[in-house]
């Protein structure tokens, strides 16, 4: 059974045509006729059912693109893991990231590691944390790095850090010298306030900051590095961990303002991993000795 077989059929189920199946595998449609004609006599059915203007896969042909794929797919990885066994790479590291780890902290550990660590292939894909966990869990990656504690109790959770949560307001223009004295109910009353920008906090802390300052306009932004970009261009304040705004702060493109009226949560981070193995428990290792603030 031809490989070739497999993804000629695949491509036809997927296009719905031997015509445009062809186009898409730069052959001829006669070829295309011969790939699915050689499968079906393998598998003893028919694969499609045809008729003038499109066709369309048999039961069998819906039973069977199931397998066809899982050995494409084999096929494949085994090609991507040859060429990095042959580029010097000896192990593999698959990452979940939340972004705004990944925006923050992760690209310096990632350097040091990789730096130390040149036999390891590391893949990395950038997740919300809300869906970092099922990920482990079904081994989709190896570790994940989220900002939300595993309610899973077969994954293993490790904290990596806290991380305190101030309120940031755009820069003034003033020098420190200059600058008047910054109330944030002042902020609040003509900003709005930019929140649910980082998961595990905000239920809580909106409710206190409505309940202390009942006029806040609020505004939802998903993602902390927009929502940086937002209080730099005036458009609102936001209640942000330290570590995301570190370079802000020390370039003076975001303040930090006193508020002694809320008491503010700790932010988290956790490493989830499912098995414990040497590689991921060195990498977690490693993380957790990096200097966060």
């Amino acid at each position: 059974m031809e490989l070739s077989w497999m993804n000629t059929f695949i491509t036809v189920a997927e296009e719905g045509s031997f015509r445009k199946a062809a186009d898409v595998l730069y052959v001829s449609q006669p070829t295309v006729t011969v790939h699915i004609k050689s499968l079906e006599k393998e598998l003893g059915v028919s694969l499609f059912e045809r008729n003038n203007r499109f066709v369309k896969l048999t039961e069998e042909g819906r039973r069977f693109i199931k397998h066809a794929r899982r050995m494409i797919d084999a096929h494949r990885e085994g090609i991507e893991d040859m060429n990095s066994f042959g580029q010097g790479y000896r192990k593999k590291l698959r990452l979940a990231i939340s972004p705004s780890i990944a925006d923050t902290i992760m690209p310096t550990v990632l350097k040091g590691f990789l730096k130390s660590n040149p036999e390891v292939e590391i893949d990395v894909e950038i997740m919300e944390s809300t869906n970092i966990e099922k990920a482990v869990s079904h081994e989709e990656v190896d570790i994940g790095f989220s900002l939300l504690k595993s309610q899973d109790d077969q994954l293993n959770c490790v904290e990596l850090y806290e991380d305190q949560i101030i309120f940031c307001v755009p820069h003034d223009g003033y020098d420190s010298e200059s600058a008047p004295l910054s109330y944030p109910e002042e902020f609040l009353k003509h900003n709005y306030l930019l929140t649910h920008n980082y998961p595990g906090v905000w239920d809580t802390l909106h409710q206190k900051i409505k309940s202390r300052f009942p006029r806040t306009k609020t505004m939802k932004v998903s993602q902390v590095h927009i929502t940086k970009r937002f209080i730099e261009s005036g458009l609102g304040v936001s209640f942000l961990p330290k570590s995301t705004v570190r370079k802000e702060l020390l370039e003076g493109r975001i303040l930090e303002v006193p508020i002694p009226q809320i008491d503010l949560p700790q932010a988290h981070t956790f490493a989830l991993t499912k098995y414990n193995h040497s590689l991921e428990n060195d990498f977690i290792s490693y993380v957790s000795n990096h200097q966060f603030k």
